[in-house]
């Protein structure tokens, strides 16, 4: 019996023990410096029509492929490409891809041009100018 309290007296002093929360976290993790890529319009302010993912770690990253889906039901792939010396934009659809340049942003606005095609994305919108046809597209939950 006084064998079966001291086991079980040891078992709860160790578990305690071991247990102990320690505010200052793991001694054997390094921490990174949180170095949050904020893509700028040209205007110097974040641009809002750029989205992030952010993973488990709370880490941003830029997404850069979207689905829009256009007035008529169709379904259009999006893929923004940052890359601060040239930003694009390629929309695809019906095995033809486009690739636009960016020729302007605002913080709430941001327009990609190529010859006689023109794209201007406000928030989850994206509304293309091809010759006299009007093309409007929302983002979708895909």
């Amino acid at each position: 019996m006084k064998r079966s309290i001291l086991i079980a007296t040891s078992f709860l002093a160790v578990s305690l023990v071991g247990c102990k929360k320690n505010e200052s976290g793991n001694k054997r993790i390094v921490k990174t410096e949180n170095s949050e890529q904020t893509v700028l319009a040209d205007d110097g302010k974040a641009d809002s029509t750029i989205a992030y993912n952010v993973d488990v770690n709370g880490k941003k990253s830029i997404k850069t492929d979207y689905v829009y889906k256009a007035t008529d039901g169709t379904l259009v792939k999006v893929v923004y490409d940052y890359n601060p010396e040239k930003r694009t934009l390629k929309v695809t659809n019906n095995n033809k891809t486009f690739v636009l340049e960016k020729s302007e942003a605002k913080t709430n606005e941001t327009t990609y041009e190529k010859a006689d095609m023109k794209a201007t994305v406000k928030g989850d919108s994206l509304i293309i100018h091809q010759g006299d046809n009007i093309i409007e597209l929302v983002k979708t939950k895909i």
